[in-house]
């Protein structure tokens, strides 16, 4: 029915937007790791709303409850629960709207597909669905960091809000550098432009998007599955599953088809016996398999469809109606959605390294030249 995500290591979520509560089970967690819970709630932290006056005011404390598959902290291989309750929930500021569809939402298409929808916040259509992603995302990191001995690091950064964008180094970016922004992007005079445009279009009751990038560095080389499971493939679908996310690139993506082939090509080189490539248009996925270079990938968010302003619609009778949405909303999504892309890209890497240990047991010896 669309609520799971991954194979090997596998995110269920349930709950609504304004309902009692959000949460998850995540399947496939190896057992007899220590989950460091505090390290789920700082991730939930930095993606809770109420945080700042760029972000929704919903005064939400999302305190994670583990309910099982653990043993005095420590993993059972069991499904591990988790819950995440609403307690600031404003059902009835959708009372107005139980009869319309608000332009660019999913009110009209979740009638389609079901027959009946949620209002309230558009039920799990909402982006409150995605704390239990973050939560999902923080054990995969976990998962990953227990098995294998090089460290993965994920950092996500605002790179552009509307036509304004970024300059960062994706080798040098530091998730420290991002939460110093209030905008979460690293490189300081873009931040303070991106939180004028975010004020300003808040100020009009108007919304802004842009772009989202994230780096995922000490992937190793031999990760992903050849055809329908290639690692990149199911990197876009991560983040195309987000809220509000209409494109997504890998490597130079849009920009590589400005080149011909012999600029775009990654050529290999020796670095102390490891091969690497000496440019990385390809974001570290070839042939649908990770090759140790880092990852690289773009997602595009599009504004936030809610607005404070008056708009044509029509009602479920098909008859003219005006909506002038009330209630508490992000006028851009792009700060709250940084932890929401790295928990997505946790979860895959964290899927196709189990994978990989499924079927050949250790991944085998990254491959190295031979010394001369």
């Amino acid at each position: 029915m669309g609520d799971t995500f991954g194979a090997a290591f596998r995110l269920t979520t349930f709950g609504e937007s304004h309902g009692v509560a959000l949460g998850g089970v995540i399947e496939g967690c190896p057992p007899g790791l220590t989950l460091d819970v505090d390290a789920l709630q700082a991730a939930c932290d930095r993606r809770r709303p109420g945080t700042s006056k760029l972000v929704s005011g919903r005064a939400e404390t999302d305190r994670v409850t583990i309910l099982s598959g653990l043993d005095r902290g420590v993993t059972l291989g069991t499904p591990i629960a988790f819950t995440v309750p609403n307690v600031d929930a404003d059902p009835a500021a959708y009372d107005a709207l139980r009869d319309v569809y608000r332009p660019s939402h999913a009110d009209f298409t979740w009638e389609a597909r079901f027959g009946r929808r949620m209002v309230e916040g558009g039920g799990r259509a909402s982006a409150r669905e995605t704390v239990a992603r973050v939560v999902g995302g923080d054990v995969a990191r976990q998962v990953l960091a227990s098995i294998d001995p090089d460290p993965i690091d994920v950092v996500a950064w605002v790179d552009s809000v509307g036509d304004l964008r970024a300059s960062v180094d994706p080798d040098h970016v530091t998730q420290q550098g991002v939460d110093a922004s209030p905008v979460r992007c690293p490189d300081p005079a873009a931040s303070a432009a991106f939180e004028a445009r975010i004020r300003e279009v808040r100020a009009a009751g108007d919304s802004v998007g842009g772009v989202v990038r994230v780096v995922a560095r000490g992937v190793r080389a031999g990760l992903g599955a050849p055809v329908f499971d290639k690692l990149d493939a199911d990197l876009a679908k991560a983040l195309m599953s987000l809220p509000a996310c209409k494109g997504v690139e890998v490597g130079s993506g849009f920009a590589g088809t400005l080149l011909t082939g012999r600029a775009h090509n990654d050529a290999f080189y020796a670095d102390a016996g490891t091969i690497r490539t000496r440019t990385n248009r390809s974001g570290g996925v070839q042939g649908g398999i990770s090759n140790g270079m880092p990852l690289l990938l773009a997602a595009a968010f599009k504004p936030v469809a809610t607005i404070f302003h008056e708009q044509e619609t029509v009602d479920a009778a098909g008859r003219p109606a005006v909506v002038r949405p009330r209630g508490r909303h992000d006028p851009c999504v792009l700060p709250r959605a940084v932890p929401i892309v790295e928990a997505m890209v946790w979860l895959v890497l964290a899927d196709h390294r189990l994978r990989w240990r499924g079927q050949v047991g250790a991944p085998p010896p990254v491959p190295r030249l031979a010394p001369r």
